[in-house]
């Protein structure tokens, strides 16, 4: 236990619950899957919510016995409910983080960008802050300044087209559904088939390759040792807070590994920890296939070649996937300096362009 993460969780309730009902459909917001996700994170030790609640009736008893501490924010004559949630969510934080060392994870639930300054404040004090917002209604300052951001429409568990708004208003709730329909009429024709749900967007697998090597590429160079799959998990995320594997149709992150190792694109060894391997780029790839393919593009560009400026697009434009970092090599320089070595093209230094020309070989 005494390696878990301690999390604290704040939620800014107003903001997440108006959030799924504006722009999820009008669904019931529901704590369960964002407690899903943090489960596999740590262990919750704190569990807050900021709201006034006699807008949230319903919500109270779902929130409880999921044994979140409801913090009542009642609504003033000629204040603001908003700021007041906001200010004491922050001052609770800040005391948490003050009073209780052993707490190493926040986890702020809110998409509204005044809570920036505190994500600032609290990854000073060493602790790494996750938030988790609603896609739609989080703005767009909030995310990068995390260490990892959740989009709530996107974890396990939430169907944003499973549960609709009554009439425009609040969103209907599983019981109140039942009790309508054991009271409605039988409607006199046969309702029309549903219409199928669209397949949900995956990420581009090939451009994920990409980053995947850059970042392996970066991790060698930088530290000149392994590089493990935990190391590139949390490299991957302070590049974007938003990363998931799953957006791009893996379960996990090994899967992920795996599958990019398949195709060549890492290699994968035994770590010093089970369950961790060692990530690496492959030596060689398949280098004579990359050289063929630079040869074409130049000899495509006329007897004069092609600068080495510029020439990395080309490539790319007959084959969008083409990484250099695939095969081994972290710069296109350095990959058509091995080019010309094999005799697939020349590389000579032009002083009048400033660049290096690249031409066939004969």
């Amino acid at each position: 236990m005494d390696s878990e993460d301690r999390i604290a969780l704040f939620l800014d309730y107003e903001n997440l619950a108006l959030g799924a009902r504006d722009h999820l459909g009008g669904m019931t917001f529901d704590f369960r899957p964002i407690a899903d996700a943090l489960a596999e994170r740590g262990r919750v030790v704190v569990r807050r919510a900021y709201a006034d609640w006699s807008y949230f009736d319903e919500d109270r008893r779902m929130l409880t016995r999921s044994h979140v501490e409801l913090i009542e924010m009642p609504q003033r004559m000629g204040a603001s409910r908003k700021n007041a949630a906001d200010i004491k969510m922050a001052v609770d934080a800040m005391e948490l983080a003050f009073e209780r060392d052993y707490i190493s994870t926040f986890v702020l639930c809110t998409g509204d960008s005044d809570f920036t300054p505190l994500v600032d404040k609290l990854r000073g004090l060493n602790k790494r802050v996750i938030g988790v917002g609603v896609e739609k209604s989080t703005s767009a300052l909030l995310p990068p300044a995390c260490d990892e951001f959740l989009y709530y429409d996107r974890l396990e568990g939430v169907d944003a087209r499973s549960t609709r708004t009554r009439g425009g208003g609040r969103p209907a709730r599983p019981a109140d559904v039942e009790h309508r329909r054991a009271d409605a009429k039988p409607a006199p024709e046969p309702a029309p088939e549903p219409t199928p749900e669209p397949e949900p967007e995956v990420g581009d697998v090939d451009e994920l390759a990409v980053i995947v090597a850059q970042t392996v590429a970066g991790l060698q160079g930088s530290s000149g040792g392994e590089v493990t799959a935990s190391t590139l998990k949390r490299t991957l995320l302070r590049k974007d807070p938003t990363f998931s594997e799953s957006d791009y149709g893996f379960r996990a992150f090994g899967e992920l590994l795996r599958h990019l190792a398949d195709r060549n694109v890492i290699e994968l060894a035994d770590g010093r920890a089970k369950g961790d391997p060692e990530v690496a780029l492959p030596e060689h790839g398949d280098q004579e296939a990359g050289f063929a393919l630079l040869r074409a593009v130049v000899l495509e560009a006329g007897e004069g070649g092609a600068a080495l400026s510029g020439l990395k697009n080309q490539v790319r434009r007959v084959r969008p996937d083409f990484s250099e970092k695939k095969l081994g090599y972290r710069t296109f320089l350095q990959f058509c300096k091995a080019a010309a070595t094999g005799g697939a093209v020349q590389l000579r230094w032009n002083p009048e362009a400033d660049d290096y020309l690249v031409t066939a070989s004969s």
